[in-house]
């Protein structure tokens, strides 16, 4: 990577509003997306791709803060890919007219993204996805550089009820409204309206859990020999696992996560500031460490067997989250590296066991079976097919060759002009008497 970074910042703004409403109860807010991307390196170009004639509160908010919308217009047959073509295209374009900008930053969970993040890559660009974990796809996370969740932002946001730009909040008649992170009941997700109806980020992972990635990139580092120092690891530890996050862990930064593990006394730390030097314990870390995210899919399908009927067409998320706790209590999902259901469902999504999509009018989630609960038709076992029938050579016919006519073929020769009968020579005058001259007739005597 480079020591100075010109980030240019792309939003797909369908995809990540619709995601956020319906799994972390909130709004889309761009200022925090934009914040985070400072502290990595200067934005110089910022564009959102939405049909903005229906986004009128968030027009105000792109506007603040200086990005160019981008007006998509849908056409008769609804083109539900067709930010994502703008945006890729522009992507491409910027890539190779404007070569000062040496990274790039998708704001999207579109899993559609992955060949624009593998291009990118090829062509030396530094690569950030913004996204929530909950729905942004694994794949997508871990193929580019560094995947910053919106759920490691949510802890910048007040705790009071916020005010979004272009909105008009009107007080509840009854009672007061809900602290931020209190959850509504089942017959209060539809209510759009209510946005303080909002998550808290998610309880922080256990130390214990980041330690694997820790001393594989601590390895790293002694296999070549340097000296492992806060910036350092952390930016081998993203080159091994892009959607590592200290915050997920209950740090506020770097530094503090490095403090945390030593207070834990799960690595040595040398020096003050922030010139630290860290290095590996040896000791053996706890079993639970090692538990691996594809140990849970066997528990989540017999969850999904136990009721594929109610899941067929469709059930919310909570309600599967539910019937998962109280089924599998021998199973917590934060020991297995995820902070809340919905993320382990993301993960299970890519493996194909379940499908999700956003109920857009109720702002929640619904699952569905995946694909390998419909496994293609076997085919029938009948009488073998008949053996294809062998076509029969057509009898190859010599192109006629026309003198003066161009042909793709080898002409034939032209056929042998009739030779004429030879005419017949007259006799030649003998030079002396003698030979077959007829005699000549002489005149009669007195003539």
């Amino acid at each position: 990577m480079q020591d100075k970074l010109n980030i240019a910042v792309f939003v797909d703004y369908d995809n990540i509003e619709i995601g956020l409403k319906s799994t972390l109860r909130r709004e889309f807010d761009v200022s925090l997306v934009l914040d985070a991307l400072k502290e990595r390196g200067d934005i110089v170009a910022k564009f959102a791709y939405a049909n903005w004639g229906r986004q009128d509160g968030a027009t105000r908010q792109m506007a603040e803060s200086a990005v160019q919308m981008v007006q998509r217009i849908p056409s008769p047959r609804g083109d539900k890919n067709g930010a994502d073509i703008n945006l890729a295209l522009d992507a491409l374009e910027m890539a190779f007219t404007h070569t000062h900008v040496n990274a790039f930053a998708i704001v999207s969970g579109d899993s559609d993204f992955i060949p624009l993040v593998n291009k990118l890559k090829e062509y030396g660009k530094t690569v950030f996805v913004v996204g929530g974990k909950a729905f942004t796809s694994t794949i997508l996370q871990q193929n580019c550089h560094e995947f910053i969740s919106f759920e490691s932002l949510i802890g910048d946001v007040p705790t009071g009820p916020v005010t979004l730009p272009g909105e008009v909040r009107v007080p509840r008649n009854k009672g007061e409204r809900p602290e931020r992170g209190e959850r509504g009941e089942r017959g209060e997700r539809g209510d759009r309206g209510d946005r303080g109806d909002r998550r808290q980020r998610p309880a922080p992972l256990e130390l214990e859990l980041s330690m694997p990635l820790v001393e594989r990139a601590l390895q790293v580092l002694e296999r070549r020999a340097v000296q492992p120092q806060l910036g350092l690891l952390k930016s081998t530890m993203l080159q091994l696992d892009p959607a590592f996050n200290e915050r997920a862990y209950g740090a506020s930064s770097f530094s503090d996560f490095v403090e945390k593990l030593k207070r834990a006394d799960l690595v040595q730390v040398s020096g003050t500031g922030g010139r630290y030097i860290i290095e590996r314990k040896g000791s053996a870390q706890p079993e639970r460490a090692a538990l691996k995210p594809e140990d849970l899919l066997p528990p989540l399908r017999d969850v999904l067997e136990n009721h594929r009927l109610e899941i067929e067409n469709g059930c919310p998320l909570e309600d599967l989250a539910s019937w998962f706790k109280a089924e599998q209590p021998n199973f917590d999902i934060s020991a297995y590296g995820f902070q809340e259901f919905s993320e382990f469902l993301n993960y299970a999504q890519d493996k194909t066991v379940v499908r999700m999509e956003p109920n857009e009018e109720q702002g929640i989630m619904t699952v569905y079976l995946g694909a390998e609960f419909y496994p293609p038709a076997p085919l029938p076992e009948s009488a073998p097919a008949p053996a294809a029938e062998v076509p029969e050579e057509e009898e190859y016919e010599p192109q006629p060759y026309v003198e003066g006519q161009p042909t793709i073929f080898e002409p034939n020769p032209p056929p042998p002009k009739p030779k004429r009968a030879p005419a017949r020579k007259r006799a030649a005058k003998p030079s002396g008497g003698g030979g077959n001259r007829r005699p000549r007739r002489k005149k009669p005597e007195g003539m």
